[in-house]
């Protein structure tokens, strides 16, 4: 067995979870993901003013607090952390452990950074574009030796999936293994969530505290137990899990450069208080290409917020409109009016509306005049004019997509701790990705009363972002909640229930194993979360909103 455990989901994860994670019990491997799309335009715009950043710092500092820690208990270290320099990361491990008086063997994984080669592969003008890397760079570092291993794009899972490679010594093509140990590492990689955190259904939380941070109990054969450290706070339970499975996926072919994951076979079983099992993963070849993360720099954004109080509300937005549009233009202006105003209101926060307002522009100049000349109509606009926060500068925004690059077309490489490089070879068998298989509809309930009350009375969600796209997981805790969801949330159905998405492309996956559906809404992000207008850019709440709407529910299942 492998304990893998996680201390970080993103760049900004609770900082005190690394040496959490290793004085809580016994471990393994500790990884730490702190990459994301937006976080590597971040660290572009950070290499742009120096060369030798576009890391993530955090990490660093983490293990000066931590460090002797793993190495008095034998924990190895693998963290994305690397981003955009992952050498230069490596060498400031080695100056920390020297500093600190460490004997500790430091390797990267590097080649997934394909902006040197940006034009010949056929996107120029791009910030980064860095290919996912799977999980093989890492299984020879450990195997080498290395205690610390960092590097720059993998995929989320290979953080696990890669030293699971190494401990068991797995060939390439056990595809059912290295499938079973990807849906493990998609359920650890964003820590707590799987714990209990942004759990749809918190309110039957046994423990109310801040969630622990998860490890898995893996196996030879690739099924893993997903836990906790004993006494922290949060529940694992299958429904849990069930929610971080769903979160910001596709399909039921979890596609990754090392192996598909079949979701639609995962099965999950309690195995005790807090220990879920997940087995039965099956895993096929992976696609002929390799998808590469790119983000260009999209010009430059501003917002502002003015407050409209009482009577009038539609008016009074209407005036602020035509005034600023009359100021700076309508060209990249986008709002969205808030009704958050409540009639005969006794406080005047809950007697007003909020009117937002984005400008993208690629004039620095026009962002900044935009600021001015929302503040300049104080006096001359709708009563009660006032606005939430003072004039600021235009910040530069990012565009994020996505393109498919040859897997030899990427160096993958292992830099051990000798130093020696040893390249890491393509798939050796490939496979078109599939179009999911048609799943046969269960029986729908037989007619009854129902009662209208929230879909969230019976109906769990998980969403977030994918791109522009945004990803709705939903389940149910028994058989017959999913035969009346699986008729009843269809396509047009979701379009009504979230108006938003009237006008979209919206994709439906069904997950009987799991008594779960997910859904893709195309481009209600726009051009990803660095530059969407929505009130809610990274779409983690959508779930939650579906959850509110009335919908009439069969009696017997409430």
């Amino acid at each position: 067995m492998l304990r893998v455990g996680n201390a970080s989901g993103f760049y900004g994860d609770r900082f005190t979870a690394f040496r959490e994670m290793l004085e809580g019990g016994r471990l393994d491997v500790l990884t730490g993901d702190y990459l994301a799309e937006l976080t590597m335009l971040i660290l572009g715009r950070q290499r742009m003013k120096d060369p030798t950043r576009g890391y993530a710092s955090t990490f660093l500092r983490q293990l000066e607090d931590g460090l002797w820690l793993a190495v008095d208990k034998g924990v190895r270290i693998v963290a994305n952390a690397g981003g955009l320099n992952p050498a230069g990361l490596a060498d400031a491990v080695r100056e920390l452990a020297d500093r600190v008086g460490l004997r500790v063997q430091v390797a990267h994984v590097e080649g997934d950074d394909l902006l040197d080669r940006a034009d010949e592969l056929g996107f120029p003008g791009v910030l980064t574009a860095n290919a996912y890397l799977g999980g093989w760079g890492i299984a020879e570092c450990l195997a080498a030796g290395a205690d610390v291993v960092v590097t720059g794009r993998v995929t989320d899972a290979a953080l696990v999936a890669g030293p699971a490679a190494a401990h068991f010594g797995w060939d390439r093509r056990d595809w059912d293994a290295l499938a079973g140990a990807t849906v493990a590492g998609h359920v650890l990689e964003c820590g707590p969530q799987v714990t209990g955190g942004n759990f749809a259904f918190f309110k039957d939380l046994p423990s109310k505290d801040v969630p622990g941070f998860p490890f898995a109990e893996l196996h030879a054969d690739g099924s893993a137990v997903i836990t906790k450290h004993a006494g922290t706070g949060g529940a694992v339970t299958v429904d849990t899990v069930t929610a971080q499975l769903l979160y910001e996926i596709a399909g039921p072919n979890y596609a990754g450069p090392d192996v598909v994951a079949r979701f639609d076979t995962a099965r999950l079983t309690q195995d005790g208080p807090d220990r879920v099992r997940i087995s039965g993963v099956r895993g096929t070849p992976p696609p002929p290409t390799a998808k590469v993360c790119l983000n260009t720099l999209g010009g430059f954004r501003n917002s502002a917020t003015f407050v409209l109080c009482g009577l009038d509300i539609e008016a009074k937005a209407d005036v602020a409109r035509r005034q600023l549009e009359a100021a700076v233009g309508a060209d990249g202006l986008t709002w969205t009016l808030a009704r958050t105003d409540h009639p005969d209101a006794e406080s005047e926060e809950t007697a007003s509306a909020l009117l937002h307002v984005t400008i993208k522009t690629t004039e620095p100049k026009r962002a900044k005049e935009f600021s001015r000349a929302g503040i300049e109509l104080a006096l001359a606009s709708y009563p009660g004019f006032h606005v939430t926060a003072p004039p600021s500068d235009g910040t530069p925004f990012g565009v994020f997509s996505a393109a498919h690059v040859p897997h030899d077309a990427v160096a993958h490489t292992a830099v051990l701790p000798t130093g020696r490089r040893v390249p890491v070879p393509p798939p050796a068998e490939t496979r078109p990705l599939d179009q999911p298989a048609p799943v046969a509809q269960p029986q729908p309930l037989a007619d009854g009363p129902t009662r209208r009350v929230p879909l969230g009375r019976l109906v769990g969600a998980r969403s977030g972002d994918k791109g522009g796209d945004a990803n709705l997981g939903v389940w149910v805790r028994g058989d017959d909640a999913y035969r009346w969801l699986a008729h009843e949330l269809t396509v047009p159905r979701l379009r009504e229930l979230l108006p938003e998405a009237a006008e979209l492309a919206v994709d439906r996956y069904e997950l009987p194993e799991l008594r779960a559906l997910n859904f893709v809404l195309h481009g209600i992000l726009g051009d990803g979360v660095a530059a969407s207008t929505r009130f809610d850019p990274q779409a983690k709440a959508l779930g939650e909103w579906l959850r509110s709407r009335l919908v009439d529910i069969p009696e017997v299942l409430l």
